[in-house]
């Protein structure tokens, strides 16, 4: 059993390590590549639609996983397909070499995302099912297997930022996107060598079940209801550095004093300083929401995310400004992790068991669909507004601006939201 834990542990690392290095080769460089090729003004649209899909299809694709074909095989096709039409972005937009359109380039990408987005949940369901075959706790096993996606994405965005082809950085070229389709369909291939998963055929639950729309009856309950308005809120900030921190390091270029300057060159290295911090602050979460509780553990969360944006506004491409762009990435994985997988965890523990599946998704669909969406569309105005394109010296204010977004949401949580373990102990006194 131990022999085969440990081979089934190295083939879940490697499904971990490709699925989000598919991910991390375009996801923080493509707004710098649009920015690029005249695409600017419409970045708001390509990373909001990675929030749009996010509504819908991983339900649709998890109703597929269980009841019409074997998970690994569901994650195959749709990295098939989103490998596929990723590859076909990048090839138009190498024939079209300076003539890139917006319509014809964003049909594409929509239509890989629309794909790729479901596969993040269903990569999870095919390693459980693999604990589970092999007799392995899920809760013991999963988090350093998992660990292994992130390292991928890092690795990835390394490669996109230092790589040249055709003496240009992949990070301003379309082959980020040609890299990311080729990663997605070794991923195909490779998911179907994962144990099979089963199919549920019994009938019996209703369509709002099976939609985890059963949930949305916890917004009847007021502290819930505040939870995951502030979710969706807060969930706003999750793309706006994705889509915008590497154009704006990128934007110093057009200074010639700058355009050899480490931020301006190299500046995927520098975002990729927000994975590794990620992957370290996980391991604080069970010290922190021991010690101090949601409430608080989420507003030092939102208060990272003000942090986050005001040192990306203070901070310029050399020393020793370069050091805000650091600290900026440093303390992402608090904003991230203290937000994101505290949030599951309140969520998992306040439910009941019947509706937790659907609660979680209840709980992705606020921050990554609505959320995401809805901030990646806000910070495309703001930035649109403030003609950061045409006038790089406006970028500051828009990252003051969204820092001013996420203490204003900081300072309303606080005393909008009240902390279920003290609610609890002030009812047991009454």
């Amino acid at each position: 059993m131990a022999k085969n834990s440990k081979s089934i542990s190295f083939k879940l690392i490697i499904l971990m390590f490709l699925e989000f290095a598919a991910w991390g080769a375009y996801l923080t460089s493509l707004g710098r590549y649009l920015g690029n090729v005249g695409l600017g003004p419409q970045i708001k649209w390509f990373f909001a639609m990675q929030g749009i899909v996010s509504i819908f299809m991983p339900a649709l694709m998890g109703i597929v996983a269980d009841r019409k074909m074997q998970a690994q095989k569901v994650l195959s096709m749709c990295h098939a397909l989103a490998g596929v039409f990723m590859i076909g972005a990048g090839v138009y937009c190498m024939m079209a070499a300076e003539s890139i359109q917006f319509a014809p380039l964003f049909a594409l990408y929509s239509l890989s995302v629309a794909f790729f987005m479901p596969t993040i949940a269903i990569s999870n369901s095919v390693a459980y099912n693999a604990f589970s075959v092999h007799g392995m706790d899920p809760v013991k096993a999963f988090p350093p297997i998992r660990v292994f996606g992130t390292i991928g994405f890092i690795i990835s965005m390394l490669a996109t930022n230092f790589v040249t082809i055709g003496g240009v950085a992949m990070q301003d070229s379309y082959t980020q996107l040609i890299s990311s389709g080729a990663i997605s369909l070794v991923m195909a291939a490779y998911s179907l060598t994962m144990p099979a998963c089963p199919v549920n055929t019994e009938k019996g639950s209703s369509l709002v079940q099976s939609l985890g729309l059963d949930a949305f009856a916890l917004f009847k309950k007021g502290q819930f209801a505040i939870f995951f308005i502030f979710s969706m809120l807060l969930g706003a900030a999750l793309q706006v550095t994705n889509g915008y921190a590497n154009t704006f390091l990128g934007s110093f270029g057009s200074n010639p004093a700058y355009a050899d300057s480490f931020a301006v060159k190299n500046s995927n290295a520098i975002l990729a300083i927000s994975q590794a911090s990620e992957t370290l602050c996980i391991l604080l979460i069970p010290f922190f929401m021991k010690k101090f509780g949601i409430k608080k553990v989420m507003l030092i969360a939102m208060f990272a995310w003000v942090l986050r944006f005001g040192f990306f506004g203070l901070g310029g491409p050399e020393m020793p400004e370069v050091i805000f762009f650091i600290l900026s990435c440093i303390v992402y994985g608090v904003a991230f992790d203290f937000f994101n997988i505290s949030g599951s965890l309140y969520v998992e523990e306040n439910v009941d068991e019947k509706i937790r599946n659907s609660a979680q998704g209840l709980f992705m669909l606020m921050t990554n669909g609505l959320g995401a969406t809805i901030g990646t569309l806000a910070a495309g105005a703001v930035v649109e507004a403030l003609g950061v394109f045409n006038n790089a010296a406006a970028w500051p204010t828009a990252w003051y601006i969204f820092a001013g977004y996420s203490l204003t949401i900081a300072i309303a949580f606080m005393i909008l939201f009240k902390d279920p373990a003290k609610a609890a102990k002030t009812s047991v006194k009454k």
